[in-house]
């Protein structure tokens, strides 16, 4: 596996490198940055101890220098007297030294040359008394000198400056030698501080390396090393794959001439160039259209028909198609003007990368395409004579509204019109006067109201009853089988089943009304049915109504098809209904038991 020139193992040990060199080097800067804080600091803390030291040492000199001077008083021969100037001298130089080396500094005694502000306003608080103390020494020193034997009377005064103010300078050294103590402490103190945040950011450091650089580090080596492994095994798989390749290639070579073989003596096989000559066609393809041989210059579209229009044709789907492909059915012609269909895919194909081809596979489909046109033809034929039909019908149609609404006129002017008109002579005739003749004609013009009432209602309710548009199909049922009942004489029951009460649209809703008016109808003028059941139920999506009859019955052969129009448009008229609702009609009946038309409708 290679990217850019390098090798994989070559690029993680390159990324390895420069991660543990960052590593690496960020933990050497802390160690040094460490060791530097920590060094500067001792450093500056070596000379604690001596200083604390010379510090504690000035008060044993103090107390030495004054018993050396009071030690005077008991010794007054020369040689005593001699030993004891030359220890005072020696004892008050070193307590000067130490004491000047504490204030200045002094690099043969180690000590600093500087000092923090407690300790300084301690030095110069003491500073008084330490000149009494050396000046008062001082002036001891001088005496004896010039006189061993000097009294102690003499030496008196300076003595007792040296005795009282003793005191004094051993209780401020003792402050300064605490201050010392204490500042040196509070250096300890925070050297361990330094030390504790230097190990945390050490810690820190190495947490950080941890999570940035080795755990991703340690990630990136295992998907390396994954990838090495899988590459090693693809590798394995694909000099198997190689191999087993190199079987499936010698075998497909056979198989391809086999097939070759095969699709020359079955197929309509042929190959030609892109500009239409044939190269190779197979036996098959020969045979059907009688080559046996042909020339290198030899059109393929030519070899298929003598025709020049399906020539032309077969000539254009080429150098259309021959760069995209095409399939379809294509006419052609045999020697002797023998029609042939073929149904026939061009397929682009490059042998090499220079040259282009195109393959050219078809199966002849003669017998089909005739039984194809044929059906085509017959369904043609039908088409018209359902067209016809469907003429017939809404003529048919047109006719009895026309009927319709003669018979309504017709029943208004004969029978309402005339019985309106009697009741106009009659009201005239009335002679208010003969009351006996008056009352008889009053009882007759009674009758011949309720006759016109009676006539009224019959016209009005053949026509839409407002129970449909203002209740819904229920309840203009419901009207319907009681007016019926009441106008024939017949016994019309309705009953719904499981109390339907929705309203639909109301084209759906004329529709189903229409529908059982007619049922109804039929069944009290063509069946002689004294009884009719209205049924209706639904489901979640279906309304189904059922109307029943005892009457005579009938054939529904006879009515299932109505060609040329006469009879049974009362049937045409309740399918063509149900059938804009989309909704079934079932009909079914016998001579002499009656009939059932069930309506089934979704909601």
């Amino acid at each position: 596996m290679a990217k850019n020139g390098n090798s994989l193992d070559q690029r993680t040990f390159d990324k390895l490198s420069r991660l543990y060199i960052i590593a690496l080097s960020t933990i050497a800067f802390s160690v040094i940055i460490s060791q530097i804080f920590i060094r500067n600091h001792l450093s500056n803390q070596q000379s604690d101890s001596t200083v604390i030291n010379i510090a504690g040492r000035q008060r044993m000199l103090s107390q030495k220098l004054t018993k050396e001077i009071v030690s005077i008083s008991v010794y007054s021969d020369k040689k005593n007297r001699i030993s004891l100037k030359n220890k005072i001298k020696e004892t008050l130089y070193l307590w000067q030294l130490s004491h000047n080396a504490l204030q200045k500094g002094n690099d043969s005694l180690g000590l600093p040359k500087k000092n923090s502000s407690v300790v300084a306003s301690k030095f110069k608080e003491l500073n008084p008394v330490f000149n009494t103390i050396q000046s008062a020494t001082t002036s001891i020193l001088q005496k004896l000198e010039k006189n061993p034997f000097i009294t102690i009377d003499s030496l008196t005064v300076d003595i007792k400056k040296v005795t009282n103010n003793e005191g004094s300078f051993l209780l401020i050294m003792d402050q300064i030698v605490n201050q010392y103590d204490l500042e040196a402490d509070e250096k300890v103190t925070w050297l361990k501080k330094l030390e504790a945040f230097l190990m945390f950011l050490t810690l820190l450091i190495l947490l950080g390396e941890f999570l940035f650089i080795f755990w991703p580090t340690a990630k990136s080596v295992k998907a390396t090393l994954t990838q090495l492994l899988l590459a090693e095994k693809n590798a394995k798989k694909m000099a198997f794959d190689a191999d087993e390749l190199s079987l499936a290639k010698e075998k497909s070579i056979k198989e391809l001439r086999a097939l070759s073989h095969a699709m020359d003596e079955t197929l309509l096989f042929a190959r030609i160039s892109s500009n239409g000559n044939l190269i190779h066609m197979g036996n098959k393809f020969s045979r059907l259209f009688k080559l046996s041989k042909f020339k290198k210059d030899t059109l393929f579209w030519n070899a298929l028909s003598n025709n020049e229009n399906e020539q032309l044709i077969i000539e254009n789907l080429i150098i259309k198609h021959k760069k995209t492909g095409w399939q379809g059915e294509v006419k052609a012609s045999v020697k002797g003007n023998e029609d042939v269909w073929l149904e026939m895919s061009i397929i682009p194909y490059r042998p090499t990368e220079e040259k282009s081809e195109l393959l050219i596979i078809a199966s002849e489909i003669t017998e089909r395409k005739a039984g194809q046109l044929e059906i085509e033809r017959l369904t043609k034929e039908s088409f018209e004579e359902k067209m016809s039909q469907q003429k017939i019908i809404s003529s048919k149609i047109i006719e009895n509204q026309e009927k319709e609404q003669n018979r309504i006129a017709k029943d208004v002017h004969d029978g309402i019109g005339q019985m309106l008109t009697g009741l106009k002579y009659n009201l005239e005739s009335i002679n208010i006067n003969d009351i006996e003749k008056t009352s008889k004609k009053i009882e007759h013009l009674k009758e011949l109201t309720t006759s016109i009432i009676k006539g009224v209602r019959t016209a009005t309710f053949n026509l839409t009853p407002p129970e449909l548009s203002d209740h819904g199909v229920v309840p203009a049922m419901t009207k319907l089988a009681q007016e019926l009942g009441k106008l024939t004489g017949k016994e019309i029951l309705f009953f719904n089943k499981n109390d339907f009460n929705q309203r639909l649209d109301s084209l759906t809703e004329i529709n189903i009304y229409r529908i059982v008016q007619e049922a109804i109808n039929n069944a009290i003028k063509y069946a002689e049915s004294s009884n009719i059941l209205v049924a209706i139920s639904h489901s979640k999506n279906i309304l189904s109504i059922v109307i029943d009859d005892d009457g005579k019955g009938f054939e529904p052969s006879k009515v299932k098809k109505v060609k040329n129009g006469n009879g049974g448009m009362g049937m045409t008229f309740m399918k063509e209904r149900i059938k804009y609702i989309d909704g079934r009609l079932f009909l079914n009946s016998e001579l002499g038991k009656g009939t059932r038309v069930t309506l089934n409708i979704p909601i």
